[in-house]
């Protein structure tokens, strides 16, 4: 794939769905359900940003978000769980952190609202995305990273499939100090197989 690709299918981010979920665009009208998990330092300890500030923080940080949907330079989508048919809450977000096209990979990241944890979701959202990245975008190679710590991010990883790789020592400086990073990946041949 290249960056002309990404940029031609994620400036019209299409809509993806679960049993369960639908994938979609994030609006600044999610900006309530947003700032319920993003104000938490719970949530953001081993993110690398730091929780919002305000629900104003949040709704201006997904009108942003739309405006680089719009010229293809954001990859990531809001995570809604339905429950009937007129109840749609926005949980969580999923999706590609980066490309590094000259090598047809990229990498994943997503948050879930802790409130829906423990339900499954994050590797029902994350297999989704998996099989967008290997049958959409004909990616070689997906990875995700976690900070060491996060033993239930690298259990994610490993429910769908991706391969324990190593740890990155004090590769990542972040709220003063140096933190390891562990990485896990899936290759398409293994996913195709």
């Amino acid at each position: 794939m290249q960056a002309k690709d990404a940029k031609r299918i994620f400036s019209k981010i299409p809509t993806l769905t679960t049993p369960r979920l639908t994938l979609r665009a994030m609006r600044p009208a999610d900006s309530y359900d947003m700032f319920e998990y993003a104000c938490r330092a719970d949530v953001t300890k081993y993110l690398t940003w730091q929780p919002h500030p305000s629900r104003e923080y949040t709704r201006d940080y997904l009108e942003l978000v739309g405006r680089c949907y719009r010229n293809g330079e954001f990859f990531d989508w809001a995570v809604v769980w339905r429950e009937g048919f007129f109840f749609e809450k926005m949980i969580g977000t999923c999706g590609f952190t980066r490309f590094d096209f000259a090598n047809n990979s990229a990498e994943l990241g997503y948050v879930i609202n802790p409130e829906y944890r423990g339900r499954g979701i994050a590797p029902e959202v994350l297999k989704r995305v998996i099989e967008f990245g290997f049958y959409e975008l004909s990616l070689n190679r997906l990875e995700a990273k976690y900070i060491v710590g996060n033993d239930a991010s690298r259990r994610v990883m490993e429910k769908v499939g991706m391969r324990f790789e190593g740890i990155s020592r004090g590769s990542l400086f972040l709220r003063g100090e140096y933190h390891d990073v562990g990485v896990c990946s899936l290759l398409a041949r293994d996913y195709m197989n």
